[in-house]
C-alpha cells in the first residue's frame, strides 16, 4: 500500500500514541524519498525538525497525487480529499497521519494553514496542463503556490520569522530554487509529457511548446539561460536578506541554498546544455555549511 493510501486511511481520534505514529509515519516518508533535505535539517531542535518533515511529507504525498498514474479524475478526487483535511487542521481535528504531525506545529509555530491550500493550488494546476509551455503570469503563480508556500511555512518553524524581510527572503530564495529544479529537470519532465519554461521565451528562440519536441533543439539552451539569470536574480535578492536575520536560525535554509547555487553554476559552465552532474551528498553537504557559514552561495 502506498503511503498516500495509508495516509487517507486513519481515524479522527487524537492521542498522544497517535501523534507518535503520526511522526513516525512522516519519518518514513521523508526517508523514503531519498532526498538530502532530511540531512540538511538534522540541525534543527527536534521539536521544529518534527514539525519540517510534516511539511516535507505534506508536499511529498500531494506531489505524487499529481505526478502519479491516476486518471485526472481520480487525482482531483484525492487532492480534495487533502483540501478537506487542511480545513481539518485549521479546525484542530485532522484526520489523517500527516495531518496530526501538523497539528501541533501549525499552532506552536503560528503556521498559516492557508499556505497548505496554496500548495494545493499548484498540483492542480499541474494535473490541469496547465504548466505545459506556460505563460509566465501562470508559471510565477505556480512557484510561488509550490515553492514560495513552503518557504514562508519553514521561515516561521526555523524560529527565523522577522515579517517583510523574511518573506522577501523566503519568497526569493524559494523562486530560485524552484527555477533551478525545472531547469535541471527539463528532460525528464519532458518525458513526462510537461514542460515549465515559459511560452514567451519559447516562442521568442522559436523552441517548439511541445515538451519533446522542445528537448533537444539547438535554441533551447538559450532560454535556459535567460531563466538561469533570473534564478541567479533571485539568490542575489535573497542574500540582502540575510543579514536581517539571526545565521543560525537561517542555517537551514542556506543548507539547501549553496548545492542549489552549484547547479546553476554547472549548468551555466556546461553551456545549458542537459542537467548538471550529480552532486554527492558529502558534496551538497558541505556546499550547504560553506553558504550557511558566509551567507553566500548562489
Amino acid at each position: 500500500m502506498t503511503y498516500a493510501a495509508r495516509d487517507l486511511d486513519l481515524g479522527a481520534e487524537l492521542s498522544e500514541a497517535c501523534r507518535r505514529e503520526a511522526d513516525r509515519h512522516v519519518r518514513e516518508i521523508v526517508a523514503a524519498s531519498g532526498s538530502s533535505f532530511a540531512a540538511g535539517m538534522r540541525i534543527l531542535p527536534r521539536p521544529r525538525r518534527q514539525a519540517i518533515f510534516a511539511v516535507y511529507a505534506f508536499c511529498r504525498l500531494v506531489d505524487d497525487v499529481a505526478d502519479g498514474d491516476a486518471p485526472d479524475p481520480v487525482k482531483h478526487t484525492r487532492l480534495d480529499a487533502w483540501e478537506d483535511e487542511v480545513a481539518r487542521i485549521a479546525a484542530g481535528a485532522p484526520r489523517t497521519a500527516v495531518g496530526r504531525a501538523l497539528l501541533a506545529p501549525v499552532t506552536r509555530y503560528d503556521l498559516p494553514v492557508d499556505e497548505l491550500g496554496h500548495i494545493l493550488e499548484g498540483m492542480r494546476m499541474d494535473v490541469e496542463g496547465a504548466l505545459v509551455a506556460p505563460e509566465r503570469e501562470v508559471l510565477a503563480r505556480y512557484v510561488r503556490c509550490v515553492a514560495g508556500s513552503v518557504g514562508l511555512l519553514s521561515m516561521r518553524i526555523f524560529g527565523a520569522w522577522r515579517g517583510e524581510t523574511s518573506s522577501r527572503f523566503a519568497l526569493a530564495l524559494a523562486e530560485g530554487l524552484q527555477l533551478v529544479n525545472i531547469l535541471r529537470d527539463v528532460e525528464e519532465d519532458a518525458a513526462r509529457g510537461r514542460l515549465y519554461l515559459p511560452r514567451d521565451l519559447l516562442r521568442r528562440e522559436g523552441v517548439p511548446l511541445a515538451p519533446q519536441s522542445a528537448v533537444g533543439h539547438p535554441a533551447l539552451p538559450r532560454v535556459r539561460e535567460a531563466i538561469g539569470r533570473v534564478a541567479a536574480e533571485r539568490f542575489g535578492q535573497a542574500r540582502v536578506e540575510i543579514t536581517s536575520h539571526s545565521r543560525l536560525r537561517l542555517a537551514p535554509a542556506l543548507l539547501m541554498m549553496g548545492p542549489y547555487g552549484r547547479m546553476l553554476d554547472d549548468m551555466r559552465a556546461a553551456g545549458w546544455v542537459g542537467p548538471p552532474p550529480r552532486l554527492s551528498q558529502r558534496r551538497k553537504v558541505w556546499l550547504g555549511l560553506r553558504c550557511a557559514l558566509r551567507g553566500a552561495g548562489a
